[in-house]
């Protein structure tokens, strides 16, 4: 079977608010697996279209962007892989999740290096493509609407000071109150991650990452400062039971593109630290 058989408990109405509508992509060569994302994307709201392999998928996009685009790493005609860049250079902004099967993980992992947002391992549970999908196109709106808020704040703020005939140039209005929820927000040091909205905050400085990036940061924190073994890493941030060793190949990534994030330089990490042998901790 292509989807577990995982019973689904699904609120339709509630899922239909969140989708807002928007445009799915997939283009993968197994039709079982295009039926049933597509059903499940569809009862939720999303619109979806399907491509049964690279070629048509290119077609599709041709016409324009999706908000989201599955895509799968092997097809019988072109690879996931070597349509990506074309994709990546069409449409930057796009977010494209990889779907592989576990045997394909490292160029799953590559992808993931040259653009791709996150990857998927087949067999797929419904629930956790849609925690994926709603997670990546709400981080894809955040930055955009934190913007429109901002630039709202900061004209309101403008227009008072001229009122009061006082300098705009900085205000502490313009941070927003620490929140206070314990349920809601988990906090370290300077580290400020709120659960609801997924995002995350480093000195009151919004730090934009990948749902699984997020994810990641969330069990580094809950552990913190103790270090968190590598398969305890990706069970806790992915729901994977690994072996020890590809546990470690996969965080080992999500590791590195967190230090992008977190670090001034990654090359020399002082926030998220490596412990030989064992995992990573994090220090702040």
């Amino acid at each position: 079977m292509i989807l577990t058989t995982k019973a689904v408990i699904i609120d339709v109405e509630e899922e239909n608010m969140m989708s807002n509508g928007n445009t799915i992509l997939i283009i993968d060569d197994e039709i079982n697996l295009r039926r049933s994302l597509s059903l499940i994307l569809q009862r939720t709201g999303y619109k979806v279209t399907c491509a049964g392999n690279a070629q048509e998928g290119l077609q599709f996009l041709d016409s324009g962007p999706y908000d989201l685009t599955f895509l799968d790493i092997k097809m019988p005609d072109r690879s996931g892989m070597s349509i990506l860049p074309e994709i990546r250079r069409q449409y930057p902004e796009m977010p494209v999740l990889i779907l592989t099967a576990h045997a394909s993980l490292d160029t799953a992992i590559e992808a993931v290096r040259q653009g791709a947002r996150d990857y998927l391992l087949k067999p797929i549970d419904p629930q956790q493509i849609l925690m994926r999908t709603r997670d990546v196109l709400a981080e894809q709106s955040q930055p955009k609407r934190r913007r429109e808020i901002t630039t709202q704040i900061q004209n309101l703020l403008a227009e008072l000071h001229q009122i009061e005939g006082t300098e705009a140039a900085s205000d502490p209005m313009l941070n927003a109150l620490p929140p206070t929820d314990p349920a809601r927000f988990l906090r370290r040091g300077g580290l400020s991650l709120d659960l609801h909205t997924r995002h995350a905050a480093m000195n009151n400085q919004f730090v934009s990452l990948s749902p699984s990036n997020f994810d990641y940061l969330v069990t580094l924190v809950r552990h913190a400062p103790d270090a968190v073994p590598y398969q305890t890493l990706v069970r806790e941030s992915q729901g994977y039971d690994l072996s020890r060793a590809e546990a470690r190949e996969i965080s080992r990534w999500q590791i590195h593109e967190l230090r992008k994030a977190l670090e001034e330089d990654p090359h020399k990490p002082h926030i998220v630290l490596t412990v030989r042998d064992v995992g990573y901790r994090l220090i702040a």
